[in-house]
């Protein structure tokens, strides 16, 4: 039987946007890999931040030997998707099969706003994107003349590499659905999951005929305390910064969570993202969540009193995971 911690994967990074202005020191992300993989983590996420993943990735690998690699995300506007896939290709044959690629549009004030880049269209041009990154890694060749791109090349290997799209929006999922390996939500609360983005991956998969719906990946975000009060306090130190976002405004809302552009999350947001307790306790809620449905987690520390601490605990808590 497959084991539990097989389904979980951890966040290493800050977990928010390069807007929020924290990064961290690619010498550190590289020691907190291997120190997943010494604690029996199977699965290593990170987002762009302002540091190069992939480039992290690679260096990762060398000090790393089994743990499974994934981006969430690398933004898509500002990357042309033959130079991510030269990037994958490299980092497949340093880390053969443990590469896992999502990618995502982003949103206007990271992409106009800090790249200079219009954006336009996002799920047509991640359509597309995806269409020709498949096309290079797992046909090996690509004739591609769309709207944004048109390419034509071939590739000297097939690897396969698993392609996860970012979803925030009923049609995001539905795209998933239709075309990702995977959904790669984001701060979007478990009922929220269930009730719309599932059918919509679903509706997406039966769309064009694939037997079964990608990989759900739950965002779950996690206080290792019993005081309900520093959870909330952390929780809001983290969702706020997101109800600037005008797209994830909406996404709270739909979800039932009435948010204002700019203003606080509500508590009972906050209760609904966060996981909380001590290392039992968090454990068991992670069993029930995917039980309830959800194919994946993508877990996400929320340092209450020590950081380096509670990341060790709560690594060794889901390498230590039987079933």
């Amino acid at each position: 039987m497959e084991s539990i911690k097989e389904h979980i994967g951890f966040v290493v990074g800050s977990g928010v946007s390069p807007l929020s202005g924290h990064s961290m020191n690619a010498a550190t992300a590289i020691t907190k890999i291997a120190a997943a993989e010494a604690a029996g983590v199977r699965q290593i996420w990170m987002n762009q931040e302002y540091l190069d993943t992939l480039t992290i990735f690679a260096a990762a690998a060398s000090k790393t030997s089994a743990v499974r690699l994934g981006t969430a995300i690398v933004q898509t506007y500002p990357r042309h998707p033959l130079a991510l896939a030269q990037q994958a290709l490299v980092l497949n044959d340093i880390a053969p099969g443990r590469l896992r690629l999502g990618i995502g549009p982003s949103h206007r004030p990271i992409i106009e706003g800090i790249f200079g880049l219009p954006q336009r269209k996002p799920l047509t041009h991640l359509r597309e994107y995806v269409e020709v990154l498949r096309a290079i890694l797992w046909e090996g060749k690509v004739n591609y003349h769309g709207e944004f791109f048109n390419v034509e090349v071939t590739s000297p290997s097939t690897p396969r590499i698993p392609i996860l799209i970012s979803t925030l929006g009923e049609k995001a999922f539905q795209l998933a659905g239709e075309i990702a390996d995977g959904a790669l939500s984001w701060l979007c609360p478990v009922p929220y999951l269930l009730r719309t983005g599932l059918p919509a991956l679903r509706k997406g998969a039966a769309i064009t005929g694939r037997p079964a719906p990608p990989s759900l990946v739950a965002h779950v975000l996690v206080a290792l305390t019993t005081d309900r009060h520093s959870a909330m306090v952390a929780g809001h130190q983290l969702i706020d910064f997101y109800t600037r976002f005008p797209f994830y405004v909406k996404m709270f809302t739909s979800a039932g969570f009435p948010t204002t552009v700019g203003g606080a999350a509500p508590d009972s947001l906050v209760d609904s993202l966060v996981i909380s307790g001590d290392e039992d306790m968090v454990t068991s809620q992670f069993s029930e969540l995917l039980a309830s449905g959800l194919d994946e987690l993508m877990v996400t520390l929320l340092p209450i009193i020590d950081a380096g601490d509670e990341q060790f605990r709560l690594l060794h808590s889901i390498g230590g995971l039987k079933s």
